[in-house]
C-alpha cells in the first residue's frame, strides 16, 4: 500500500512538473511564464520529495531536512518569481498584446513608471 502512495507522490509530480515546463516553453510573455514556472512546478517538487520523505518514513528513517525543505520551497518560489515579475515590469519587459489590465502600473508613483518600447514609439 505505501508503494502505492509513494508512486502516487512521484508521478503526480512529475506530471506537475512537466506540466510546468510546457507552459514555460508554450505562454505567450514572461509574466504568464513566470506563473508556470511557479505554480506547477513548486507544487510538482513538493509531491516529489514528499514522495521521497514517505519512502525514507516507509524504510524507518526520519528525515527532518526533507520536510524543511518543503517548507523552504514553499516559501521562496512564489517570493522570488514575485520579484522577478516585479523586476522584469519596471524594467520595461513588454505584457502579452492581449494583456487587458495592468496592475502593477497602477502600484508606481507618477515619477518611477516604466518606459516601455511601443510607448516610446508612439511618441516619435
Amino acid at each position: 500500500m505505501i508503494e502505492i502512495l509513494i508512486s502516487l507522490f512521484v508521478l503526480s509530480g512529475s506530471l506537475l512538473s512537466l506540466i510546468g515546463s510546457i507552459g514555460i516553453m508554450r505562454l505567450p510573455d514572461v509574466y504568464a511564464r513566470m506563473h508556470a514556472a511557479t505554480k506547477s512546478a513548486t507544487l510538482g517538487v513538493v509531491l516529489l520529495i514528499l514522495g521521497t520523505f514517505t519512502y525514507f518514513l516507509a524504510e524507518g528513517v526520519f528525515s527532518l531536512q526533507l520536510l524543511i525543505t518543503i517548507v523552504f520551497v514553499f516559501l521562496t518560489a512564489p517570493v522570488a518569481a514575485m520579484i522577478i515579475s516585479r523586476s522584469a515590469h519596471r524594467n520595461g519587459v513588454e505584457l502579452w498584446s492581449q494583456t487587458k489590465h495592468d496592475e502593477l502600473m497602477e502600484s508606481y508613483p507618477e515619477h518611477l513608471e516604466p518606459e516601455r518600447d511601443n510607448e516610446k514609439a508612439d511618441n516619435s
